[in-house]
């Protein structure tokens, strides 16, 4: 299914971030909206967003502030901040006329896989994927991101489980109750299996939950296979669970 792509930009907070949407010439398809991590950008997203458009959803990528052509905000930018931009890129792409707005996924990466988890709490979401989500402790919530890993006790915090009614993004994953697919890397030092693990435990309520470990791999996928396998898995589910619930 052959798709187009359209540069936008997404106001939050009386700014501009950049965004690109990506969908074929059709109507009521469903919305996937692409999370990248820390120090990521959009383009990272945008070899998935294509085919997942090439097979039938119309897709969002987009830029936190702090990053792309808001790199000078880093060293300021808190989750809050971030968080925004997530619901801000959520309404634009529901707003689309292609897009059916109660089909709607959110596919995150490491720090946006955290931020898509806290979203579900906050706008209808059907279906979630998420890639070696991060967690971060509660405290501090307006605390600038780069901060955050000045805590010594951030390493500890991952690498032991986490109970859901002591974690915002965990608490959101018990009242999610749509589809979910969670993908760690095996040898992921940033996210290391606890994490993942604590993501799992806590949809409980998922109406299907899948996870897949890959072999081998480190945080960012490092080997071009290892990309591919995520991004096949990815691709699988979709077609599965997101398009053909939606026909």
């Amino acid at each position: 299914m052959p798709a187009r792509n359209e540069t936008i930009s997404i106001p939050v907070d009386d700014q501009q971030i950049a965004g690109t949407f990506v969908a074929p010439q059709s109507k009521n398809l469903p919305g996937v909206l692409f999370t990248h991590g820390w120090g990521g950008s959009q383009e990272q997203c945008l070899v998935p967003a294509r085919l997942a458009a090439g097979r039938g959803c119309a897709c969002l990528t987009f830029d936190f502030r702090g990053h792309g052509k808001t790199l000078d905000q880093r060293i300021q930018i808190t989750r809050e901040d971030n968080l925004r931009d997530v619901v801000a890129a959520y309404d634009v792409l529901a707003s689309r006329p292609e897009v059916d707005p109660k089909m709607i996924c959110i596919v995150g990466f490491s720090y946006g896989g955290y931020l898509a988890a806290i979203t579900t709490g906050l706008r209808p979401v059907s279906a979630l994927a998420l890639r070696a989500p991060a967690i971060y402790r509660d405290a501090n919530w307006n605390l600038p991101k780069l901060k955050l890993h000045e805590d010594p006790e951030l390493v500890l915090y991952r690498r032991r489980p986490v109970s859901w009614d002591d974690n915002r993004a965990l608490l959101a994953c018990v009242g999610f109750i749509g589809d979910v697919l969670i993908v760690a890397s095996e040898l992921d030092d940033v996210v290391p299996a606890p994490v993942s693990e604590s993501y799992l435990a806590a949809f409980t309520h998922a109406r299907s939950l899948i996870s897949h470990v890959i072999a081998g791999a480190d945080h960012v996928l490092s080997h071009e296979r290892w990309r591919r396998e995520y991004t096949a898995r990815l691709l699988d589910w979709l077609t599965k669970v997101v398009i053909k619930r939606g026909d």
